[in-house]
């Protein structure tokens, strides 16, 4: 094997050098001959894109090349569906704030905020969905993501002053973002926040499933039921829902068991492409088909790249 710069090229130099043909011979499988039509479309779809769009990633860990693997891929694999190459440009949110946004952020087709935990940089992970926001980009947030965008919501349109998450600040005003368990006894009831919640039981693992409401971007991106992948913490406030909704937030999916926010966006006649998911849509994501959230995504960006060119 040598090196190749797309590694849809491997089944075919494998193919070209026998070794599918050895392996069936050598486990005695009688197979009809190979069709690698599907991996050849994807390197055409690789090498020769119709367009281009250029996404900003705005995290943390930008230094470290892999740490937002599995979200760069989805985001490729979302752009071979539309014919166009997906350029990333992976931005450290600790160097963003409201007084650079623009000059930061203006030249991108679309923004995403991917997962992530800490506070370092989260205010300036803020400024960049309400940069997004103010100015009518395409936004996808992704678990903290999501949380991000919503405390900028509760804090600027809201007008609930000091909202915040207890992961950043155990303190905050307006605890938009909290644990379950500082809002909620076992029982359900609501009951004061315990800055001595047991952390370990509170991480939500594993496939979810939610129902989604008619009228949304999430459900002509979904359907009626959406299921994902969680991996996080930290959860939207219910004590806080009414207040956003009333401000304009669409709560556009809840929990089927529990009904914690799974999904918040921008009304399209506000926004044409804002949307924040408390899973991992990227867990998913498959070159084949790519993921209908970022295909949706990827499609804003075509769009927004369009309409800034007019």
């Amino acid at each position: 094997m040598w090196d190749v710069d797309t590694i849809y090229k491997v089944p075919r130099m494998l193919h070209e050098q026998g070794l599918d043909g050895l392996i069936c011979d050598k486990l005695r499988l009688n197979t009809p001959p190979a069709s690698l039509k599907r991996w050849d479309d994807l390197v055409r779809e690789t090498e020769h894109p119709q367009g281009e769009v250029q996404v900003a990633m705005v995290g943390k860990y930008v230094e470290l090349s892999d740490a937002y693997k599995s979200v760069n891929e989805a985001l490729r694999a979302a752009g071979m569906q539309s014919h166009v190459r997906v350029k990333i440009t992976h931005l450290d949110s600790e160097t963003i704030d409201d007084r650079n946004a623009s000059e930061k952020l203006a030249q991108y087709d679309a923004i995403l905020v991917p997962g992530g935990f800490g506070s370092r940089g989260v205010e300036g992970k803020i400024a960049t969905a309400k940069y997004a926001r103010e100015n009518k980009v395409p936004y996808l947030g992704i678990c903290l993501g999501m949380q991000v965008a919503t405390i900028e919501y509760a804090r600027h349109v809201a007008g609930l002053e000091g909202a915040n998450s207890t992961e950043f600040d155990p303190h905050a005003r307006h605890p938009v973002i909290a644990l379950i368990t500082e809002w909620k006894d076992e029982d359900g009831t609501i009951k004061k926040r315990d800055e001595n919640s047991d952390l370990g039981g509170t991480m939500r693992l594993g496939a979810q499933s939610s129902d989604v409401q008619h009228g949304t971007l999430a459900h002509s991106i979904y359907g009626d039921v959406v299921t994902e992948r969680h991996r996080h913490r930290y959860e939207a406030n219910t004590q806080y829902l009414d207040r956003l909704r009333d401000a304009g937030l669409v709560i556009s999916a809840l929990t089927q068991r529990e009904q914690l926010t799974e999904i918040v966006e921008l009304p399209q006649k506000v926004h044409p492409w804002f949307i924040g998911v408390q899973f991992h849509p990227e867990f998913k994501s498959t070159p084949w088909s790519g993921h209908p959230l970022f295909n949706a995504f990827v499609k804003a960006a075509i769009v927004h790249h369009q309409d800034a060119r007019k």
